[in-house]
């Protein structure tokens, strides 16, 4: 009998995680929104020590994540990333892809090694979910010395 439960449980926990991660709903970006880079330029070779990303945004405001605010996201920098992530999900949290949740519009990347990486920023919601459309930049090449 406790054998019958404990699998029951175990269902209903795997079905709460599953729709847990499953697609969400995406909000409407305003239109004309526009996310891109301040610094670095497309093209540019960066010296050694610390880099700073500085990030812009137009027809659309800057909020920390975790609280709903209308016509308002956050920064994402996707750095060395070939595909985009699903849209209709949260994007990861992950060496490449970095959450500025605090509402940054400038930052320091420690952590990139010398030789050539794209960079491209995205703009996400209050739970890093993508704007509908798509709120991000072009890519852009970098060189670290």
């Amino acid at each position: 009998m406790a054998t019958g439960r404990l699998v029951a449980l175990t269902l209903a926990l795997a079905a709460l995680l599953t729709a847990a991660g499953s697609a969400q709903e995406r909000k409407a970006a305003p239109p004309g929104a526009a996310v891109y880079f301040i610094y670095p330029r497309d093209g540019q070779v960066v010296q050694g020590g610390k880099r700073w990303v500085r990030m812009g945004l137009r027809n659309m405001g800057v909020a920390p994540a975790g609280g709903a605010r209308d016509g308002t996201g956050h920064h994402h920098l996707l750095a060395d990333v070939d595909d985009l992530p699903p849209l209709d999900e949260p994007i990861p949290n992950d060496r490449n892809h970095r959450h500025f949740g605090g509402g940054q519009t400038a930052a320091r990347i420690e952590d990139l090694a010398p030789g050539k990486h794209t960079l491209q920023l995205m703009l996400a919601d209050e739970s890093h979910v993508p704007f509908d459309p798509p709120v991000m930049s072009p890519k852009i090449t970098i060189t670290v010395r």
